[in-house]
């Protein structure tokens, strides 16, 4: 271990403290923006994301969040969750990416999103998508019957 040196320039300690003991400890840090934030509950039907999964759903439609800011991404994701349920959609696909480092903005605040008024309406529940789907970069998003 002497000969270990650490990472520069990615924030390799970022999470780390040290302690009175003078030994490394782990300490999480959030940004001050999601202290109080709490993720909404998974969908209360696991069968639709099963049947998803399992071809025997169709999916109606997905919307990709590459290239949009917070702003544009919020703003848009309401108005089509809106227009598929309208056209009778029951399972759509959104987007996020990763990000760098698999912790992307818009992946983090995608669910904190749907927990909002404006898409709590319009959304039963979610689900991670499959890896032919998109995987840990997409959601499966299951509409309410109108």
């Amino acid at each position: 271990m002497r000969h270990v040196r650490p990472l520069t320039g990615r924030g390799g300690a970022a999470g780390l403290r040290r302690s009175t003991r003078g030994h490394e400890t782990l300490a999480p840090t959030l940004p001050s923006t999601r202290k109080n934030r709490t993720v909404p509950a998974p969908p209360q039907h696991r069968g639709g994301d099963k049947r998803v999964r399992r071809g025997k759903q169709l999916v109606s439609a997905s919307f990709d969040l590459h290239g949009h800011t917070q702003d544009t991404a919020w703003r848009l994701l309401p108005q089509f969750l809106a227009r598929e349920q309208a056209r009778g959609a029951q399972c759509v696909i959104v987007i996020t990416g990763k990000g760098r480092y698999g912790d992307g903005v818009l992946r983090r605040n995608f669910l904190h999103w749907l927990d909002l008024p404006e898409a709590r309406g319009l959304v039963s529940g979610f689900a991670p998508a499959h890896a032919r789907h998109g995987g840990g970069g997409a959601w499966y998003v299951f509409l309410r019957k109108r």
